[in-house]
């Protein structure tokens, strides 16, 4: 059975580390990804950490197994009748680098080769250091980094827990957030509650930035100018009148908000620490779950009860349908999230029942929270 050796720091372990380490499982009977200590390096995470975050990342390749190491890297793969070693090289500096390893790893006389494998261009730009950069100015790591990393390195270095909350028009979702954010408050624990629609409400209505302002007009042209006011701001129940009676329109709409709504969640999650709670109807049907790192809320309501609530809002039974209509049901969320945690290896779904629900339960369920986030 042939073996080899992949090691590097992981501060955190990036896609960038994890197409290498797919392309070299590919090709060795069996590969040890190594996580290793550089006395000359201050790390972010600790070791374990750092361990545990690449254990999580590679559940799905069978012949890999992730093991912790220090001291010379030719020794370990030595100890461990390893006699290749694995190097990923992003340029030519990181060649003439790893070159010199090579040179001193042969230099021990152990007998271990090296086999080199070149990023691929559109990962050349992924780092350790550049998911940390982005993180602490708020950006967005989900294309640098696995679900599970994106949670370690939010809470590390923002100190953010970031969940999701939603279900069905009508199943209380405003209500859960706010008591949720009040019942952490009251252990002392710092919480937010973030709500989507609310940001996309400022970006159709007032928000003055020339963008902002681009969206709307694009709105106005895929909609029709009847969605616009004197103004030049977008009459939501006018818009919602057509969104609400097509998917196809709806999906029209969510494609054109989806980077704006990106922006400025940018914006609201700055500075924010502890529990964040992203509120919005339409989480999976955007396909935004991967921002909760899919931990998720999911609302479960009483069709009658629901109708009730509808209808105190002002909406006819025809408004009511048509809105149901246009997004996905409590079962069908359901299904899509669960999916998505088998997948990722990665989240939590917690169904609540908020036909009903008392300060009791919202406690209940806030507790289970921080039980999983070790809050």
């Amino acid at each position: 059975m042939k073996s080899a050796i992949y090691a590097f720091s992981g501060d955190p372990i990036t896609v960038g580390h994890l197409d290498i380490i797919k392309r070299a499982a590919a090709v060795f009977d069996r590969l040890v990804v190594a996580i290793g200590v550089n006395p000359n390096k201050h790390y972010l995470f600790s070791q374990e950490e750092r361990v545990e975050m690449a254990r999580r990342s590679v559940l799905t390749l069978p012949n890999v197994e992730v093991k912790a190491f220090t001291g010379m890297l030719v020794d370990f793969a030595y100890e461990n009748e390893i006699d290749v070693i694995v190097k990923g090289v992003r340029s030519a500096a990181d060649f003439a680098y790893e070159l010199n390893l090579h040179n001193l790893g042969e230099s021990q006389n152990l007998g271990i080769d090296t086999f080199v494998l070149f990023a691929k261009s559109s990962l050349a730009h992924v780092s350790s250091s550049a998911v940390k950069e982005i993180q602490l100015e708020q950006g967005l790591i989900q294309d640098y980094v696995g679900p599970y990393v994106k949670q370690c390195v939010e809470a590390k270095l923002s100190g953010q827990y970031i969940i999701g909350l939603t279900g069905e028009i009508g199943s209380g979702k405003s209500y859960v957030g706010e008591q949720l954010v009040a019942l952490a408050k009251e252990v002392g624990l710092q919480a937010h509650s973030i709500e989507l629609d609310q940001l996309a409400w400022q970006i159709q209505s007032d928000l003055q930035e020339a963008k902002y302002a681009s969206v709307r007009k694009q709105i106005a042209a895929v909609f029709g100018s009847g969605v616009l006011t004197e103004n030049g701001a977008i009459d939501r129940k006018a818009l919602g009148e057509i969104v609400f009676g097509s998917q196809a329109a709806l999906e029209q709409l969510n494609a054109i908000m989806a980077t704006p709504i990106l922006v400025r969640l940018r914006k609201e999650l700055k500075n924010k620490q502890g529990l964040i709670i992203l509120n919005a109807a339409l989480l999976v049907e955007a396909q935004m779950s991967q921002l909760t790192n899919y931990n998720m809320i999911l609302l479960q309501v009483d069709g009658q009860v629901q109708q009730e609530r509808l209808l105190a809002r002002g909406l006819t039974a025809e408004q009511i349908q048509r809105r149901l209509a246009s997004q996905y049901d409590f079962t069908r969320k359901k299904e899509i999230l669960e999916q998505a945690i088998t997948d990722s290896k990665q989240g939590q779904l917690w169904i609540f029942d908020n036909t009903k629900a008392t300060k009791v339960e919202i406690k209940k369920l806030l507790e289970q929270i921080r039980a999983y986030f070790k809050m």
